[in-house]
């Protein structure tokens, strides 16, 4: 059995993993610390950059609106494959086996959801939110309101995700406490949204989207190498490994209730996220918003495509003890198995790849969260829509440096949860708070006020109360033996109810003002005159 000695700054925390024949992995690595100075420094001089660029509030949340669709194509993709992606998803493959495979396909699919559904309609008619659109025809405060707080419970649970990640791996590589890791992590964060805005924001997630696909295909290729380039050859040692099951459908998901609400939530999710939705606000008009998805796509579907191939590398070449001696989560596969092909180097440069990839992605939640609670809760809601732009970005981020405390605290509360699981709820919140309200705002004539208060009431506090009485919170977190709520993903009730309630209240209801200005709303949808 080996210790291990986290050395950093003078001090030192022993913990005493249960693997036994394998070398620790933990401890100063300086090719990492190199990558991720490097990085740390580009990153910070385009914040100074923005900063420069980003006075008013269409500059600090849109980014002037001037990023071009193949830009904002790679920002997406950057704003999408998180550390649930790269790190939660590759962990889970190696630890679970097929049913990994689950996440990759259903953070995928969502994608045509908002290219044929949402992307036009949303850039023609918000303004910063997706809650302006919701509230184009329906009255404006209670609307707000909801879409905040969806919002903020949103990007709560993805931040927490992003934080666990973060924490893991720079435990990892610099050998420091994991509660300092996330410290660090949030003072990165809260720095490049602070002073950077949304122009910041999208420059540090095309460098990591261009980092993190370029790592990625070379772990694969490099993975595919040490089995003669046959998948075949793969799969048949992880079935030698850790036993046939590793290539069945079963070990993650075996009800198919379950399997149903999880696919739901990832589906519909996706069209449901803040910090998703918030960048098609970024580009000049609806054709570059539908072509910035188009690449968003096929950036997203490749990379995917090499999350199967390294997490069943990470069964083979690094062993299921080794990974799951580091975190329960097995959040930590990926950059195992870059040590276990390239030594030290390659652990150095994949470590900074994932920190650039959740850099990134907390930068994006935090400034959709802080947006939630600046524009559509502080403008929207107490000001009644009447505020001075300064006043509004002095809003923002204050609200900044509070979610980045927040993050802070839970990601140091939720340290063994797996990252793409948690992400997975988040994506749950999403699929029953935003997405149903949103969709049929800009699809149903009938669409009421009431209809829409009571579908994102109904799905936020449903998708939330089940995800805390469900195994997740009330046995891993608060220690009780059994969980009341049956299932791990509450999408399939809490979804289909938001969706349910919305229609009947809707019909029970009648707001003539809401279904006079659909008929003016389909113009602006569909032409974009008025969209500036």
């Amino acid at each position: 059995m080996k210790k291990i000695i986290y050395t950093w700054a003078g001090l030192s925390i022993f913990s005493t993993p249960s693997f036994a024949g394998n070398e620790a992995i933990v401890g100063m690595n300086p090719i990492a610390i190199a990558f991720f100075l490097f990085f740390i420094v580009a990153t910070l001089g385009i914040t100074y950059w923005a900063a420069k660029r980003s006075r008013t509030a269409t500059e600090f949340y849109a980014a002037g609106r001037s990023i071009s669709g193949f830009q904002n194509g790679l920002a997406l993709a950057g704003d999408y494959m998180s550390a649930a992606s790269f790190l939660g998803i590759a962990g889970m493959v190696a630890t679970k086996g097929y049913d990994g495979l689950i996440y990759s396909i259903g953070f995928l699919v969502g994608w045509p959801v908002i290219m044929f559904l949402i992307a036009e309609p949303l850039r023609n008619l918000g303004k910063y939110t997706f809650a302006d659109v919701v509230a184009y025809r329906l009255k404006l405060r209670p609307i707000k309101v909801l879409a905040a707080m969806g919002s903020v419970a949103v990007v709560i649970l993805y931040l927490i995700a992003q934080m666990v990640g973060s924490g893991k791996l720079i435990q990892l590589v610099f050998g420091i406490p994991y509660e300092l890791a996330v410290v660090i992590i949030g003072g990165l964060m809260i720095t490049y949204v602070l002073f950077g805005g949304m122009l910041a924001t999208t420059w540090v997630q095309i460098i990591k989207a261009v980092l993190l696909l370029g790592g990625a295909t070379i772990m694969t290729v490099w993975t595919l190498a040490k089995f003669g380039f046959s998948p075949e050859n793969l799969f048949q040692n992880v079935k030698d490994i850790a036993g046939e099951k590793w290539l069945q459908p079963g070990g993650l998901v075996s009800d198919p209730i379950d399997a149903i609400s999880l696919g739901l939530a990832l589906m519909f999710g996706t069209a449901g996220l803040p910090h998703i939705l918030m960048r098609f606000y970024t580009v000049p008009d609806a054709k570059e918003a539908r072509k910035s998805v188009f690449f968003a796509t096929g950036f997203i579907g490749y990379f995917y495509i090499l999350t199967f191939v390294i997490g069943f590398g990470a069964v083979v070449l690094v062993g299921l003890d080794k990974i799951l001696a580091i975190g329960k989560g097995g959040n930590m596969a990926a950059p195992l198995l870059a040590q276990a092909l390239g030594g030290d180097a390659f652990l150095g440069f994949i470590a900074a790849v994932a920190f650039a990839t959740i850099l990134a992605v907390v930068a994006g939640l935090t400034l959709a969260g802080a947006s939630a609670l600046s524009h559509d809760l502080y403008v929207g809601v107490f000001r009644k829509g009447e505020s001075s732009e300064e006043q509004e970005v002095k809003i923002t981020r204050i609200s900044v440096l509070v979610l980045g405390i927040i993050a802070i605290v839970l990601g140091i509360a939720f340290k063994d949860q797996n990252i793409a699981f948690m992400v997975g709820l988040a994506f749950a919140i999403a699929a029953s708070t935003n997405f149903p309200a949103l969709l049929m705002s800009i699809v149903w004539k009938r669409f009421t006020t009431a209809g829409a208060v009571a579908s994102m009431a109904t799905g936020l506090v449903l998708s939330v109360v089940l995800i805390i009485l469900s195994k997740t919170v009330w046995v891993a977190i608060l220690g009780n033996p059994e969980p009341i709520f049956p299932y791990k993903n509450p999408a399939i009730i809490s979804m289909t109810a938001a969706f349910i309630v919305g229609i009947l209240v809707s019909l029970m209801t009648s707001e003539p003002e809401a279904e006079e200005k659909y008929e003016e709303m389909k113009v602006r949808k569909y032409l974009g005159i008025g969209a500036e």
